[in-house]
């Protein structure tokens, strides 16, 4: 049995005539009778039961419809997958996001990707940029969302977005009742960085934006993970971040005057993405949500 007999069944069957069958599937009647005679035949039942006006199903030929219809349109939807996979419709990107100094468009970012590609599973990270950076190098990342300023020669970028540092203080700091503040302000503060080995990426932005401003400061290890800018709630040290913590009533979020920025990219290792990871690609390039596609595979 072949699906193209089933495709002739079907036809039969909706037309009630081999005639208008044969032109409906632009096939010679008497090569569509001879098809339907043999699949009877492997079946062992007959589906019609032929008279002068043209064809009625019979009782078995009924049932042998629907499964007839299930089984083409899930041979459609099976067609259909590599056509999507192709185009990146479907699929999956696993996505490491940098913790510390972040991008806060990510959200958005990632809520458009996602309504515009539901039917690619995205799964995403967060973690300092030296642990996410190893794990795209490995394979076990296929991109990362980081300041550019982490990535490397050999990894692919396209901009996403421009944060400005803002200094955490404490609600207790004498700091914190400041609008914003002045590299004159910093001086001799004691500043929380990671002190890990995978947050160096962190730690070394915030060295030298210091270093810029001319500001001479002490840098100490704040808290791990979740727990690092502690000290800051605290009231004990200042930090440099591009994206607050939710907890707005222990530490406030000072400007820089002047303001300094830090750039943030989508980076990526391999010279050919797949399809998938080239839609995130593309949707970066693009700064919106392009307009959705239709899915060609049918459920």
């Amino acid at each position: 049995m072949e699906l193209r007999h089933l495709r002739y069944f079907v036809a039969i069957a909706e037309e009630r005539s081999f005639t208008r069958a044969a032109e409906r599937l632009w096939v010679a009647q008497p090569g569509l009778s001879t098809q339907i005679r043999r699949l009877e035949a492997e079946l062992g039942i007959q589906l019609f039961a032929r008279h002068t006006r043209g064809v009625d199903l019979t009782e078995a030929g009924e049932l042998f419809l629907d499964r007839a219809r299930t089984t083409l349109a899930a041979a459609e939807a099976a067609r259909c997958t590599g056509h999507d996979l192709e185009v990146g419709l479907v699929g999956s990107v696993r996505l490491g996001v940098a913790t510390g100094v972040g991008w806060r468009g990510a959200a958005d970012f990632l809520y458009e990707f996602g309504r515009d590609r539901p039917a690619v599973d995205l799964s995403v990270v967060e973690s300092h940029g030296g642990a996410l950076l190893r794990d795209l190098r490995d394979g076990r990342l296929d991109a990362v969302i980081a300041p550019d300023a982490f990535g490397s020669a050999e990894l692919r970028r396209v901009r996403v977005g421009r944060e400005p540092w803002v200094v955490l203080a404490g609600r207790r700091h004498r700091l914190a009742g400041r609008q914003s503040l002045t590299a004159g302000d910093l001086a001799g503060e004691r500043f929380v960085v990671t002190g890990h080995r995978d947050g160096g990426g962190y730690d070394a932005l915030v060295a030298d934006t210091l270093e810029a401003m001319g500001v001479t400061a002490v840098l100490e290890r704040g808290g791990p993970g979740p727990a690092l800018f502690a000290p800051v709630a605290a009231g004990d040290a200042l930090a440099l971040t591009t994206a607050p913590p939710a907890a707005a009533g222990e530490i406030a979020a000072l400007a820089l005057n002047p303001a300094r920025r830090v750039d943030f990219a989508l980076l990526w290792g391999e010279e050919t993405p797949s399809p998938a990871l080239g839609q995130l690609i593309r949707h970066a390039e693009t700064g919106a949500a392009p307009a959705r596609p239709a899915l060609v595979a049918v459920a």
